[in-house]
């Protein structure tokens, strides 16, 4: 969405096109639009083409986490894929980061740059339902070693089903109790493939500074990795702690 100004909005493009001609929007119709920094309930006014008029009726709340979370997930099949996209966008991902891991099936690494815009256009859906401000931020694939080396989080975590590995909760918990739950602006999250990480992927991710961590005793896809986990460092750092401040940005 183009910038609010005057009490009105615009929608152009493709986004205009997919609401005019795919969804049938009409005159009268209410919507919540975002341009990335405020939320407001919008009625229709026109619809054409490749354009759509918005009256702003009225702003609301959205709100704003305490901390930014980078999720690093290894490809897997498609559907549970996008099905995993979809969660990490209602869970408070920031950026996701799509791995090529030495384990994920080399048939979908092929094919995945052919899917990104259908994987972008699901993260934009999924921010439209949870009612977020920004759409998550959709990287390139990139090799595990890579997107280690180059991660700048505070935290990072390095999701494992390797005997030993201390659960996430304690991590957490030191952590929150040794910072404070609103002084880590960033975590990252890695989450390995069907078949885990390589011993290669485990030892550059401990040398760029992931910590090694499980979520419990069973071992779970990777999707339900992505909501358990996201949901942990959520609860973790107060994002659904009452009393959440609501930002209304100018």
């Amino acid at each position: 969405m183009e910038e609010f100004a005057a009490g009105s909005a615009t929608l152009r493009g493709e986004a205009a096109h997919h609401l005019g001609r795919v969804l049938r929007a009409e005159a009268g119709q209410f919507y919540e639009l975002s341009d990335g920094r405020q939320l407001w309930l919008a009625r229709t006014e026109s619809v054409g083409r490749d354009e759509v008029q918005f009256t702003l009726i009225e702003q609301l709340p959205a709100t704003t986490g305490h901390v930014r979370i980078h999720l690093l997930l290894a490809v897997v099949k498609f559907d549970r894929f996008e099905w995993a996209l979809e969660k990490a966008t209602e869970l408070g991902a920031e950026e996701i980061l799509p791995l090529a891991a030495d384990r994920s099936e080399k048939g979908l690494l092929a094919a995945a740059p052919k899917r990104a815009e259908r994987w972008k256009r699901v993260l934009a859906e999924s921010a439209q339902q949870a009612r977020r401000l920004r759409i998550p931020a959709l990287r390139d694939p990139v090799k595990p070693l890579d997107a280690f080396r180059t991660s700048d989080a505070t935290l990072k975590l390095l999701l494992s089903e390797r005997a030993g590995a201390p659960p996430m909760r304690e991590i957490l918990e030191q952590v929150v109790a040794r910072q404070g739950a609103k002084d880590v602006p960033c975590v990252a999250t890695a989450i390995g493939p069907e078949g885990g990480w390589t011993d290669t992927e485990f030892s550059a991710a401990q040398d760029s500074g992931f910590v090694e961590t499980a979520l419990g005793a069973n071992i779970l896809r990777t999707e339900t990795a992505v909501c358990a986990a996201l949901a942990a460092v959520q609860y973790a750092f107060g994002t659904f702690r009452a009393g959440d401040e609501l930002m209304n940005t100018e």
